[in-house]
């Protein structure tokens, strides 16, 4: 948003965000109150639909939220409308994001777990600057959001579930078989045999063995299991990450330099570009060092 939220095109639109900076930071955030659905939904529904039927339902959401805000025109309520979008893709969102690293660490091996969930989360930093006609100087890049939900949706279509969801459920047949295909070995096969078991005794050590769902509890608890403390490790460092204010950066940058530091449209745009592209750099060479420098000293120096 932060290329869009000031464009001409788009104000014209939505005549409210020209003018009232109050407007376009609620534009803006109102897109992280659905994420924030999404994620409790999943909190509350995700050990119940699985991994892949989570996906699929968060992609297509999303695909639902984007059509609503491309398709808002001047001679309606076009603000309400693309409020209303940006609320719906934000709730798909936050179920996709909550639920897609669960499915990659479930399905990985221990050893390229990490990398592929650093892959997962600098993908989301890369970001695609586009212009053309007026129309499409907003509505292009929004609506561009609906080819990546559908690469996430359909493929997941004939994607495993994950074997740790299948062996919390009690099926550990079909469980067997899917740790079997990810390591391409026969179900026999030793390794397939050791890897089931670990898992088993995971699920055992979390102290819900044979339970469908995990309760809201469980986050509460101490002990052996430690699940409270991982979870404000968790929280304390995203909520320290918004503190700090990258979001605001991220979405308000060109905004932040025409008004405080009183550059022109066109330079706010080429250094909010060249911000985005630094952030997506950097979030790639977490790819190739993740699983050489290790996880805490590796949050230590990005810190």
């Amino acid at each position: 948003m932060s290329g869009i939220i000031t464009a001409p095109a788009f104000n014209d639109v939505f005549t409210a965000t020209k003018t009232s900076s109050t407007m376009r930071g609620f534009v803006t955030a109102i897109y992280e109150i659905g994420c924030l659905f999404g994620a409790i939904f999943i909190l509350a529904f995700g050990d119940f639909l699985g991994r892949r039927r989570a996906i699929m339902m968060g992609g297509t959401i999303m695909i639902l939220g984007v059509i609503i805000q491309v398709t808002a025109e001047r001679n309606a309520t076009p603000l309400a409308q693309f409020i209303t979008g940006r609320v719906i893709t934000g709730v798909g969102n936050g179920i996709n994001t909550s639920t897609i690293p669960t499915y990659q660490a479930e399905c990985s091996k221990t050893s390229n777990r990490g990398l592929l969930i650093c892959i997962e989360g600098g993908v989301i930093a890369f970001a695609t600057f586009l212009s053309g006609p007026p129309d499409l100087t907003w509505r292009f890049p929004i609506a561009f959001q609906i080819i990546f939900a559908l690469v996430v949706a359909i493929p997941t279509y004939w994607l495993p579930e994950s074997p740790r969801w299948l062996l919390t459920r009690g099926l550990h047949a079909e469980g067997t078989v899917v740790i079997a295909a990810l390591r391409g070995l026969e179900i026999d096969a030793k390794e397939t045999v050791l890897q089931r078991q670990i898992i088993l005794d995971s699920i055992a050590a979390s102290g819900y063995a044979g339970k469908k769902t995990t309760p809201l509890k469980a986050c509460f608890t101490g002990g052996k299991t430690q699940h409270f403390r991982r979870m404000m490790l968790g929280v304390s460092s995203q909520f320290m990450q918004q503190v700090g204010g990258c979001n605001a950066v991220i979405y308000y940058f060109p905004i932040l330099l025409e008004s405080s530091i009183h550059q022109s449209h066109s330079i706010s745009l080429l250094l909010g570009g060249i911000n985005m592209i630094v952030y997506s750099i950097f979030a790639t060479v977490s790819w190739f060092i993740i699983e050489r420098a290790g996880r805490r000293k590796l949050f230590l120096w990005g810190t």
